[in-house]
């Protein structure tokens, strides 16, 4: 397929209307977290390409379609260190709230099983390390949606910081669209600002396909 069929195929209403979808599902999730706990949201970096089968910007040996798009959405927070226990107890009680269904929705997975309060209970410092003993401090939670991670702050000497998202490639809508809310904000200014840095990073969505067979899916 031309580099202009693919570019009518991303930009056609349908391609619109799932790219909008899945953009607002995904940055809704991304809010979630800044409105139903203690972080505050900092920055939302957001990645959207198109690519025609295996020469597709996302590599794949599949070439059964004409056109896959895919998004990618981040958010990062600003958090107080010396509070990171009551920051992760509060994560993990709005987690709680989604996933018993008393929260509008379940964008946030992580609620207090036996590992997330051992985990809270080792940062106000009232318990060991729940991964175990001469352990690297833990920084994350996941779940197949999503993955929660932060800087470290019980380490001694050297820190494992967030990183600095990726740089943009050139954007070229509708095919390929990259941007950081605000720019240009870096992930360094937010911990400076606030102390430590918390990062969500969502599972990719394909929110459009076009397959070689003439079927199209489209997921918001």
């Amino acid at each position: 397929m031309s580099q202009g069929e693919m570019r009518r195929l991303a930009d056609g209403p349908q391609a619109a209307r799932a790219r909008q979808d899945a953009e607002k599902h995904l940055r809704d999730v991304v809010h979630t977290y800044d409105k139903d706990t203690g972080l505050t949201l900092a920055m939302v970096t957001v990645d959207d390409s198109c690519g025609t089968g295996a020469e597709s910007v996302w590599p794949s040996e599949d070439d059964r379609y004409r056109i896959r798009c895919t998004l990618a959405v981040a958010g990062y927070y600003g958090a107080d260190p010396d509070r990171i226990g009551d920051e992760l107890n509060g994560i993990f009680s709005a987690g709680d709230r989604h996933t018993s269904g008393t929260a509008p929705d379940g964008s946030i997975p992580f609620g207090h099983d036996d590992y997330r309060t051992k985990l809270v209970a080792y940062y106000r410092g009232k318990g060991p390390n729940p991964v175990g003993p001469a352990t690297q401090e833990p920084r994350l939670v996941s779940d197949p949606s999503q993955t929660l991670e932060w800087d470290a702050v019980r380490s001694r000497g050297h820190r494992s910081l967030i990183e600095e998202p990726p740089a943009c490639a050139k954007s070229d809508p509708p095919v390929r669209r990259c941007f950081h809310e605000p720019e240009p904000r870096a992930v360094a200014d937010i911990r400076r600002r606030y102390g430590m840095v918390f990062r969500l990073t969502e599972s990719h969505v394909q929110y459009y396909e076009v397959y070689k067979d003439g079927r199209t899916y489209t997921h918001g």
